[in-house]
Formats: structure tokens, C-alpha cells, sequence
């Protein structure tokens, strides 16, 4: 049997506090209000556009009667969750040679928002292994739809 925090691991705190506002029939911003703090401020959380802090944590803890700590646990779930979503955003760099891309900062490269750029770079430029690594990364669906872009130019 699972335990609660094992089943929502990796959700925004703000979430579970929406949840429990919902099924406890409790008013968001008078929420907020009753707890000392603007709703805005509840509305970002709850939103995931900002982090749980601690001393807030505590006061939503204390109002929905849940176990200090937890919402904190689960915004540290969260960025972990978060930074391993980020990590895997790029190819395995290691399998590409840093001269391909000479002419920009290798590490700072937006995989994903260059990714037609990359492609038609490698493809015209890499190796086998390269172009074996973009097409992991890419896909060959999306791969293949910017080689056919290439050639319709």
C-alpha cells in the first residue's frame, strides 16, 4: 500500500492545497486572509507560478491540520522532479563534438528551442554517431520533418 506523499510525489504543493481547499469547502482567498497572508499570494502558489516557503507551509500546515513539514517535502519532491525534467532536455552531450557548434556557447545551447538549427547542423556536418545521438534525442519523426524542411528550401 502506498503512503499518501508516495502517490503525489512530485505534484506543486500549491495543488495539494487546492485539493484540500476544495474538499474542505474553504474559500481560497478568504483562506488566504485567515492565515495572514494575500491571496495573491495563495493564488501564485496554488497557480505552481511560485515555491512554498517554509513559514507559509507552517501556517497552511497548521490550518488544514496536516503533518508539519509536508507540504515543504513536497516541494522539494517537486524540484528535484523539475531538475531531472531540465537534465533530460539535452542530448548526451558527450557523443557530440563541441566544433560543430563553434560559432555559439556549447553550454548554453536551448536544445529544445534550436532544435531545427541542430539538426540541420549536424546532419550536414556530424558524424554517424552524432547524427545517431540527435535523432535519439529528437526523434526520428522530428528529424525527418526538418531534413524534408531543408530540402523544400
Amino acid at each position: 500500500m502506498q503512503t499518501t506523499l508516495e502517490i503525489i510525489k512530485g505534484v506543486h504543493p500549491g495543488k495539494f492545497v487546492e485539493r484540500e481547499l476544495l474538499k474542505q469547502k474553504i474559500n481560497k482567498r478568504q483562506f488566504a486572509i485567515a492565515i495572514g497572508e494575500h491571496p495573491q499570494t495563495l493564488g501564485a502558489i496554488i497557480n505552481g507560478s511560485r515555491k512554498m516557503n517554509v513559514e507559509l507551509s507552517l501556517k497552511i500546515e497548521e490550518k488544514l491540520q496536516l503533518e508539519d513539514g509536508f507540504l515543504m517535502t513536497l516541494q522539494v519532491f517537486y524540484d528535484v522532479k523539475q531538475a531531472k525534467k531540465k537534465n533530460s532536455l539535452k542530448p548526451d552531450i558527450s557523443k557530440l563534438s563541441k566544433v560543430l557548434f563553434w560559432d555559439t556557447t556549447f553550454d548554453k545551447i536551448d536544445w529544445q528551442q534550436m532544435k531545427v538549427a541542430v539538426i540541420k547542423r549536424v546532419f550536414s556536418r556530424g558524424t554517424k554517431e552524432e547524427k545517431d545521438e540527435i535523432t535519439r534525442f529528437y526523434g526520428e519523426d522530428v528529424v525527418e520533418k526538418v531534413k524534408l524542411l531543408k530540402h523544400q528550401l
